[in-house]
């Protein structure tokens, strides 16, 4: 099958991505939110008007079999390192995005020439004389 510079790029570009994909470190899904709570004491800080309250505590939000599950995140360096891990995860997924869509025009280029060599190799078959 003869390739074309276009196609010999999608490979090439198909390639790259798959080694991109080989560098993503840890990750995982979900959002991270920074949550301020008020304790319930009258004469706390908190209770103030326009006071935001106790906090930053962390927070990781994600869905499992259709259900929201949270998991606390210590504040400190297991904050950055989760920042980390969730960017590394929305990089996965933009890669594979990519990966998939050159790979479907790498699909559909190779179907395109093995169809046009079905219409070049295809014999033509001897007219019948009519019945009389």
């Amino acid at each position: 099958m003869p390739t074309s510079p276009d196609f010999n790029a999608l490979v090439l570009q198909r390639d790259q991505l798959f080694s991109q994909l080989t560098n993503i470190g840890e990750m995982r899904p979900g959002s991270l939110v920074a949550r301020f709570r008020k304790c319930g004491k009258p004469s706390c800080h908190c209770a103030k008007k326009d006071d935001q309250g106790h906090g930053p505590s962390y927070s990781l939000t994600r869905p499992v079999a259709g259900k929201t599950v949270t998991r606390i995140i210590p504040a400190g360096p297991a904050v950055q390192r989760t920042r980390q891990q969730l960017d590394q995860y929305h990089r996965f997924r933009q890669l594979v995005q990519q990966l998939v869509a050159v790979s479907e025009r790498i699909c559909d280029w190779q179907l395109r020439q093995a169809g046009s060599e079905a219409e070049g190799s295809k014999k033509k078959l001897p007219r019948r004389p009519p019945r009389r």
